[in-house]
């Protein structure tokens, strides 16, 4: 994917039995967790295109959260900071090759930012 494109989405929940249950009737989404993210199904939509993840409600996530590819979360959070943005979440590792971090835009939208590569295989 390409800087600006978004690469993924989470969706928080309660039960993660349930919301798999849930979705993957409504949706058709096949749902797995990868190995290495047992308590972090991952979805994806019958275009292979689009997916994400069911992640536990907690704390401040408390709505779906869109993630934008990026060519470098520093630049990205500091461009966002100059604009009027805040930094929500500093970047952290997914895996030796990946990352995250969240920003909160001026109108309060929390978007996440994703860098790198992360393979996992879908079990």
């Amino acid at each position: 994917m390409a800087h600006g494109d978004i690469t993924h989405i989470d969706i928080p929940v309660e039960d993660l039995d349930r919301a798999q249950a849930f979705y993957s009737r409504l949706f058709g989404w096949q749902i797995s967790a990868p190995p290495g993210f047992e308590d972090y199904p991952m979805w994806q939509a019958p275009n292979k295109v689009s997916g994400g993840g069911l992640a536990p409600r907690e704390g401040g996530f408390t709505q779906p959260r869109s993630y934008v590819e990026v060519d470098s979360i520093d630049d990205t959070l500091a461009l966002a900071t100059e604009n009027g943005g805040t930094v929500a979440m500093e970047k952290s590792p997914i895996t030796d090759t990946s990352w995250f971090a969240v920003f909160t835009d001026p109108d309060g939208n929390h978007i996440g930012l994703y860098e790198g590569i992360t393979e996992v295989s879908q079990g």
